[in-house]
C-alpha cells in the first residue's frame, strides 16, 4: 500500500490535503492528516466514530480553519474562508443531515446563496435554466423544480442536493453516509449517479461505515485512526479484513463471536399477532440463551413488530405472551416483565440526549434511597464494560459520538436487567469497530441466558450474530429458521416477495 502523500507527488490530482492538523483547546482531533483524489475517481474515506473524518471534511468545505497544512485544488492552493467560499471554489458537501430549505422549491434550493440576478432582481429564468440543467445531467429531470423540498422523499433530496454541487461547477464533492436514510433501491440509483459523475471527471470522496458499499462504489480507500492517516489503498486489492484492522488499530479475527449458546425456556411467544396496519400476522416463540433475527425490506413492519410486542403501538388480534404473562401490556409493564427495547432513533426515542451518561443509564431502575455518587458508580461499571468513551459518567449524551450513544442505549437495558431485549437495527450508523462490541455484548446476553430479538436491514450482521432469522414481507412475518439453513439470497427472495414460501 503506498501512503497519499507519495501518490499526490505523483502528480494529477483534483485535491490534494497534506500535513491537516487541528486542535479543539487540548483535543487533538487532527493529527498531520493527508488526502488526495483524482478527477474522474471515488476515495472512500473510513475510520471509526471519532476518528476525524467529519473535522477533516469540515476543513476542506471551509467550515473550519486549519491550525497547520495545505491544500491545492487542480493543484492551485485552496484556502477557504468559509463553505460559501469553498462552494463557489467547487467543492460540494453532502451530509448525512441534509441541508435544505424545506418550504422553498427545488430550484430555489438547487441555486440557494448562488441566484443569477437581472439587476436588483432575480433572474428567475435563468435559475430555472440552470436548476433544470443540473437535474438533467443528474439524470432526474422528472423531479418538479417549482415543488417545496418537504414534498420529496429522502432520496429525491438528496438529489437536489448534489443537483445543488453540480449547478456550481462542483469539482469535488463529498458524501457523508449517503445510504443511512436509503433503500436498497434509492442507493442502487445513488451508485449509478456517483458512477455517472465519476465518468464525468468529478473527484468524490465517499464516508461510509458499510464496507460492503466501500468496496462495491470506491476506487481507492484511506483510513483515519485517532486524527491520523494510517494507511490505504487500492480497494480491489486490499482484503475487508485487513480495513478493518487498520480501522480499529487491532486485528479483527471474528467480527462475528458466536460462543456455544444452549437455548433453553421459551421467554416470549407471539402468535397471530397484527397490529394498526403492520404487523398483519406474526408467529414466533424467543427462548432463553438465543438471537432471533428479522429480516425484510423497509417498511415491511418489522419495527411496528418490536413496537407492537413492547407496548407502544395497540394490538389488533392474536397474542403475545412474555414468560408466565399472557395477553396486552403497556411498555411499564412490559419492563417490569422483563423486557427492553432500544429503539431505531435512539435520538428521539432511545434517549433523553440533553441528560446526561448516568441519568440516561440509571433513571429506569433506581433503588429507594440513593446518592449521585453511587448513582455513577453505577454508571460506571457499564461504561467501562461496554466501554464507552466519555470524559465522565455526568457528560452529557448528546455530546457523545452516534457509537457510544447506541453503547448507553443497551447498557440501559442491561443494568435495567431484562431478560427479553428487542433491539431495532442496534449498529445502525455507527463504525466497524463498534459494531463489533455490540456483536460481543449480544454473544455474552445469550450465553448468560438473555433472549435477544433483533431486527436488522444488514444481513451480514443477521447471518453473523443470530441462532435464526426469520423474514417479514408486506406485514406477515415468516417462520424462522436456523441460519445454517438458509442464505442470503433467500431472505431477499423472500423479502421481495418472490420466495417460494410468499
Amino acid at each position: 500500500m503506498v501512503s497519499d502523500r507519495v501518490l499526490a507527488q505523483q502528480g494529477g490530482y483534483r485535491l490534494r490535503m497534506e500535513g491537516i492538523h487541528k486542535r479543539f483547546g487540548a483535543t487533538i482531533a487532527l493529527a498531520g492528516v493527508d488526502l488526495s483524489v483524482r478527477g474522474g475517481e471515488v476515495l472512500a474515506l473510513v475510520g471509526e466514530n471519532g476518528a476525524g473524518k467529519s473535522t477533516l471534511m469540515k476543513v476542506l468545505s471551509g467550515a473550519h480553519a486549519a491550525d497547520e497544512g495545505r491544500m491545492w485544488l487542480d493543484d492551485k492552493p485552496y484556502q477557504p474562508r468559509n463553505p460559501l467560499d469553498a462552494r463557489r471554489a467547487g467543492v460540494g458537501m453532502i451530509y448525512q443531515e441534509l441541508s435544505l430549505a424545506r418550504h422553498m422549491s427545488v430550484m430555489e434550493n438547487i441555486l440557494l446563496g448562488m441566484e443569477p440576478t437581472h439587476g436588483p432582481l432575480m433572474d428567475w429564468t435563468a435559475i430555472r435554466r440552470r436548476a433544470a440543467d443540473a437535474m438533467s445531467q443528474l439524470d432526474r429531470p422528472d423531479i418538479p423544480l417549482d415543488i417545496p423540498v418537504m414534498r420529496l422523499s429522502v432520496a429525491e433530496q438528496q438529489m437536489v442536493e448534489i443537483a445543488r454541487a453540480v449547478a456550481v461547477g462542483c469539482r469535488v464533492l463529498v458524501l457523508d453516509e449517503p445510504t443511512s436514510s436509503l433503500t436498497r433501491k434509492d442507493i442502487v440509483h445513488l451508485f449509478n449517479l456517483v458512477r455517472r459523475l465519476r465518468s464525468q471527471g468529478h473527484a468524490i470522496v465517499y464516508i461510509s461505515h458499510f464496507l460492503e458499499e466501500v468496496r462495491e462504489i470506491s476506487d481507492r480507500f484511506t483510513v483515519l485512526r485517532d486524527g491520523q492517516s494510517v494507511g490505504g489503498g487500492i480497494t480491489s486489492e486490499v482484503p475487508t479484513e485487513r480495513i478493518i484492522s487498520m480501522m480499529v488499530g487491532r486485528t479483527v479475527d471474528e467480527l462475528y463471536p458466536r460462543s456455544l449458546r444452549t437455548p433453553g425456556e421459551i421467554l416470549l411467544q407471539i402468535d397471530g399477532l397484527s397490529g394498526q396496519g403492520k404487523p398483519r400476522s406474526a408467529s414466533l416463540t424467543l427462548r432463553r440463551g438465543e438471537v432471533l433475527g428479522v429480516a425484510g425490506l423497509v417498511g415491511a413492519g418489522r419495527t411496528e413488530l418490536l413496537r407492537t410486542i413492547f407496548g407502544l403501538s395497540p394490538v389488533r388480534g392474536g397474542t403475545v405472551r412474555v414468560g408466565a404473562f399472557t395477553g396486552t401490556a403497556t411498555p411499564h409493564r412490559r419492563w417490569q416483565q422483563g423486557v427492553g427495547i432500544v429503539s431505531e432513533d435512539r435520538k428521539q426515542e432511545g434517549l433523553a440526549v440533553s441528560l446526561s451518561i448516568t441519568d440516561n443509564l440509571t433513571l429506569s431502575r433506581l433503588p429507594r434511597w440513593i446518592t449521585p455518587s453511587g448513582q455513577d458508580r453505577q454508571a460506571s461499571r457499564w461504561i467501562g464494560r461496554l466501554a464507552v468513551k466519555c470524559r465522565s459518567p455526568r457528560q452529557s449524551v448528546v455530546d457523545l459520538s452516534g457509537g457510544n450513544q447506541q453503547k448507553v442505549a443497551v447498557a440501559r437495558l442491561l443494568h435495567h436487567d431484562v431478560d427479553v431485549l428487542l433491539l431495532d437495527e442496534p449498529t445502525r450508523g455507527i463504525d466497524v469497530g463498534s459494531k463489533a462490541q455490540i456483536y460481543q455484548v449480544i454473544d455474552d446476553l445469550a450465553c448468560r441466558g438473555k433472549a435477544v430479538l433483533m431486527v436488522s436491514s444488514y444481513l451480514p450482521e443477521l447471518m453473523g450474530v443470530c441462532d435464526r432469522v426469520a423474514v417479514m414481507c408486506r406485514g406477515v412475518l415468516l417462520p424462522a429458521r436456523p441460519v445454517a439453513e438458509i442464505d442470503e439470497h433467500q431472505i431477499m427472495a423472500e423479502a421481495t416477495g418472490s420466495g417460494d414460501t410468499v
